[in-house]
């Protein structure tokens, strides 16, 4: 990296070029954009400095200090941590959601820029930990917000309950010689292989959808989050879980390790996945399945076990690559990421047969399937209408103050059968109703 564009460089120092990279008019001098993306620079710089009050990271908000010691910020001061605490600050400012937005994406936007000029390695502002506290891009009021209900969760853990039953009765179903067993070129193994893959598959659907449905995680911070590439953010590990202790080791927005809570729904799940595929504990609990991920995983390393190609195509061909891989102690296949999480909900919500129970049922739901967030949203509405909003907090691993937020229209209802209550005391007409 240049002296010229190093992370000494002060951040204010690079405001004009980006600006007039960005700007319109000549030479980028003019224009509405330009204008707000100066404000909104120049409002993160005075955040930085510590010259304005922030209630969301300071108490009393007056003590907020910002995030240098002296009068400069240089791209080096800048992290994720960073941009989540502006993006904090700007969600409890008072602005509505769209301005919140607005404003962030200014910064934003800079922040791209400058990762693409070499002033910084990664574009910081658009990690999911960064945008995590962000209010949702759709102008819709909390309450609104997709969140998953009892009948959901229902549904949908019935429905991989059952399809997991059919998997392990189809498997058991396939019987193997003796003489067969092991052999990659008996049909019957290369069967029961197929049978026993697919009982994973089954077992690794069931106990994705009890994760989201019951502990509250964030997708990114059990799953791969293909965006941020660093320790972390690529997926939980076998080693991460402790069945004993009903937890698993994640590394939360806080950008800390920390343990969270499996309620015992997900266990049973979760120990019959790791029990159906017997697998190191540096592998990702959720692998990912697509198949020429894997295949050009498992070739390249029985290659370099020594294997010449017709070796390599006998063993591919008596099981699928995921067994293949496990049984020759090959390196760990790649994590699933959030988009092949979110795919596998949406694909089991559109299942054939579960449309026609939904249809059965007349089920609204607020979206097109059943989305990592909603399920997460669906556990704070329960802990929240049942402990509270700081038991909420502390499960969620948020601050109670976003948490109220989050889930202020539980708050309103409250208030509502409050006002009720008193009214019934002191006004005729209200007991008549």
């Amino acid at each position: 990296m240049t002296g010229r564009r190093s992370v000494e460089t002060a951040i204010d120092d690079t405001f004009t070029k980006y600006l007039t990279d960005k700007g319109k008019g000549d030479a980028g001098e003019q224009g509405a954009y330009r204008a707000d993306a100066e404000r909104e620079l120049q409002r993160f710089r005075h955040w930085c400095l510590g010259r304005t009050a922030d209630s969301a990271n300071a108490s009393p908000p007056e003590s907020w200090a910002g995030v240098v010691d002296g009068d400069t910020v240089r791209f080096a001061d800048l992290d994720t941590t960073v941009f989540s605490d502006y993006a904090r600050y700007l969600s409890t400012a008072g602005y509505a959601a769209g301005t919140v937005l607005t404003y962030y994406a200014h910064v934003a936007s800079w922040c791209g820029w400058a990762h693409a000029q070499g002033y910084i390695p990664r574009h910081y502002a658009r990690e999911s930990d960064a945008e995590d506290p962000l209010p949702e891009n759709d102008g819709r009021r909390p309450g609104d917000q997709q969140a998953w209900e009892p009948i959901h969760r229902d549904l949908i853990t019935q429905f991989v309950d059952r399809r997991v039953s059919e998997a392990f009765d189809a498997l058991g179903a396939i019987g193997v010689s003796h003489t067969d067993r092991g052999d990659p070129e008996s049909e019957a193994w290369q069967a029961k292989q197929r049978a026993r893959f697919e009982a994973y598959q089954r077992c690794r659907e069931q106990a994705l959808v009890y994760v989201v449905a019951y502990t509250g995680l964030r997708g990114s911070e059990f799953l791969s989050a293909p965006k941020e590439d660093r320790e972390g953010r690529n997926g939980i590990q076998w080693r991460d879980v402790s069945f004993a202790d009903s937890s698993v080791t994640v590394f939360r927005k806080s950008r800390e390790w920390k343990e969270a809570s499996l309620p015992e729904p997900v266990i049973g799940p979760l120990r019959r996945y790791a029990e159906v595929l017997d697998v190191p504990d540096s592998w990702p609990v959720f692998t990912t399945l697509h198949r020429p991920s894997l295949a050009s995983h498992v070739t390249e390393r029985l290659a370099d076990a020594g294997l010449d190609n017709d070796a390599i195509e006998r063993v591919r061909g008596g099981a699928p690559d995921l067994i293949v891989a496990a049984e020759h102690d090959l390196d760990a296949p790649k994590p699933l990421t959030t988009d092949g999480a979110r795919s596998i909900m949406e694909r089991l919500w559109t299942h054939e047969a579960l449309a026609e129970r939904r249809n059965e049922l007349d089920l609204s739901l607020d979206g097109d399937y059943l989305e990592l967030h909603g399920g997460r949203r669906g556990v704070g509405e329960v802990l929240v209408r049942q402990f509270g909003y700081a038991a909420a907090a502390r499960y969620l691993d948020n601050s109670e103050e976003q948490v109220r937020e989050a889930y202020q229209h539980i708050e309103a209802a409250e208030r509502a059968d409050m006002a009720t209550e008193a009214f019934s005391q002191t006004d005729n007409r209200v007991n008549e109703r």
